[in-house]
């Protein structure tokens, strides 16, 4: 089966009735979700991911975890300039009517659901990266690292580019002030990861310790964006360094182009 299934449903529910269990011929058992408005079986094995997400920063984080950690799991797009995010059945999962949101359904039939990127990637870190080759164990020096990069990222790195690009690229109404304010802080904040590249005591291309983590993956994709609000990123050298080599690994690729 492939990792990344993409899937046409228009509304979904957390309701357990929609949990059947069949037999197969082998004896194993499985799960059979269905979709109340699409009567369509999908046959799986816990635990059953599903991502609802759309093609931001935010959303590409996390399949590219799921990607990095050969997960197999199902895409659910919901386009967010269409407002598909709001419809009452979504509320039910995720009261916010934001993306990501992840759901996860065991072999019992029981169902958990999660918002908030940085929380996504720290649930399925803890429960799914066990060798810790994209995190670090908790405890240890580089853990606390990886949460002040990750928090970074998610307080500063993601809300300023975002504000960055709402006025440069989609507000009709042109607002030089915002523009500067918010162009120049991502330029700072593009200032202060090329410093800390630098600093690694570690003297490796990641934000913490010697491999690709958590602080890393949530990183990346609003960097590789950068392009769009006609930032160069060559104007940091090692950043620049840091988001091509990335770049180059295959499961990122394959995370960044769902949904």
């Amino acid at each position: 089966m492939l990792r990344c299934v993409r899937n046409t449903y228009l509304k979904e529910t957390l309701s357990p009735s929609i949990c059947l269990a069949r037999k197969l011929p082998s004896k194993r058992m499985v799960h059979i979700l269905l979709d109340q408005h699409n009567p369509e079986e999908t046959a799986l094995e816990a635990p059953y991911l599903k991502l609802y997400t759309f093609a931001t920063p935010n959303g590409r984080k996390v399949s590219t975890l799921l990607e990095l950690l050969h997960l197999d799991y199902h895409v659910h797009s919901l386009d967010i300039t269409k407002g598909e995010s709001k419809q009452d059945w979504f509320l039910k999962i995720n009261p916010n009517g934001r993306i990501p949101t992840l759901t996860e359904a065991d072999a019992n039939g029981n169902q958990f659901s999660i918002s908030e990127s940085g929380a996504i990637l720290l649930y399925l870190a803890d429960k799914y990266d066990k060798d810790r080759k994209f995190s670090y164990a908790f405890g240890t020096k580089e853990y606390y690292e990886e949460l002040e990069w990750l928090m970074f990222q998610m307080a500063g790195v993601g809300p300023m580019t975002g504000q960055a690009n709402h006025f440069v690229r989609f507000t009709k109404e042109d607002v030089p002030y915002a523009k500067k304010r918010y162009l120049d802080e991502v330029r700072r904040l593009c200032s202060v990861l090329e410093e800390r590249l630098e600093r690694n005591p570690h003297k490796a291309l990641f934000l913490v310790g010697d491999h690709l983590s958590l602080a890393d993956i949530a990183t990346y994709p609003w960097i590789h964006g950068l392009k769009f609000l006609d930032i160069d990123v060559n104007d940091y050298p090692k950043l620049a360094q840091w988001e091509e080599q990335i770049s180059k690994i295959d499961e990122v690729q394959k995370g960044m182009s769902v949904p």
